[in-house]
């Protein structure tokens, strides 16, 4: 079975056959977890990293009103916090959106992974780096973008980093994603995106429904969001 963590970070550089197995033995001990599943609360004292190998996950805030606000959504290659490990206790949760298939490495592991191999370092350090100029280009949206060019720049960034994994094609791709908890991502009400889906719709430029994005055409879908992909750093994939 591929290993999804392995073949991200595969995309950043060149890892030896020694580094490439220690992540494979690292990984190797996964958990099969249903949706909706906590891996970790706020509150909580921050442990393993969690790497998502199968499935979706999302990082999360409730607010004291109740309310939730969506911080990232996580898909298979991904991990959480290389640095977590730092702090007292979690300022966010993270839960899986479908059922999943996640492996924990304890600190130990990885800061024995991160000592002894270079280029698993270097690796790690370039999807923090991706994490952090997505995280960027999120909070752009929700203080400057209107609500159809955000909604259009989400999809945008879900459907290219599920192309990047083999999860897309060029018409779209599998979106595990409800509109509530799209809403929560993008801070609207469900009723609003309701109504900005449909407007895309209209527009020709995509469609959304029953869990399934169609791209019907790309270049307009581009041209709404002002898309531009920089900030996930695809150029850098594969540098040496």
């Amino acid at each position: 079975m591929s290993n999804r963590f392995l073949d991200k970070l595969l995309t950043f550089g060149t890892l030896d056959a020694e580094t490439a197995s220690a992540v494979e033995a690292a990984t190797s001990q996964a958990r099969s977890l249903p949706a909706k599943h906590d891996l970790i609360r706020e509150g909580d004292r921050p442990g393993p990293v969690f790497v998502v190998l199968e499935g979706w996950a999302c990082r999360y805030k409730i607010l004291p009103s109740g309310t939730r606000q969506i911080l990232a959504f996580l898909m298979p290659g991904d991990c959480c916090d290389l640095h977590i490990g730092l702090l007292g206790e979690m300022d966010h949760g993270i839960q899986t959106v479908t059922s999943a298939r996640v492996a924990t490495i304890s600190r130990e592991v990885m800061d024995e992974l991160m000592d002894r191999h270079p280029s698993f370092a270097r690796a790690m350090y370039i999807t923090q780096l991706v994490d952090e100029g997505t995280m960027r280009s999120w909070i752009t949206s929700m203080g400057r973008r209107t609500s159809i060019e955000r909604v259009a720049h989400l999809m945008c960034e879900l459907y290219l980093r599920g192309r990047h994994i083999g999860l897309a094609n060029e018409a779209g791709f599998a979106l595990p994603l409800s509109q509530i908890m799209l809403a929560d991502a993008l801070g609207m009400t469900p009723v609003h995106l309701n109504r900005v889906l449909k407007e895309l719709r209209l527009h020709g430029a995509m469609a959304l429904k029953r869990g399934s994005l169609s791209i019907t055409d790309p270049a307009k879908l581009t041209r709404i969001a002002g898309f531009d992909d920089n900030y996930l750093h695809r150029h850098l994939r594969g540098a040496g």
